[in-house]
């Protein structure tokens, strides 16, 4: 999650993952992790829907 590039998209880090995020609806389980690290505070979400490391 620490990009140099700034925040990631979930597309984008499911893309890194190598799962396949091209259909509809793929990504989703992934957004609710990365939604349950966020609640855990090891994440952060921004209000573009990308997300960043908590530093």
């Amino acid at each position: 999650m620490r990009a140099p590039d700034g925040p990631l998209q979930v597309r984008a880090v499911g893309e890194e993952l190598g799962l396949q995020v091209t259909v509809r609806g793929k990504p989703e389980p992934l957004r609710a992790k990365m939604t349950k690290l966020t609640d855990r505070g090891r994440l952060r979400e921004r209000g573009d829907g990308r997300f960043t490391a908590r530093s």
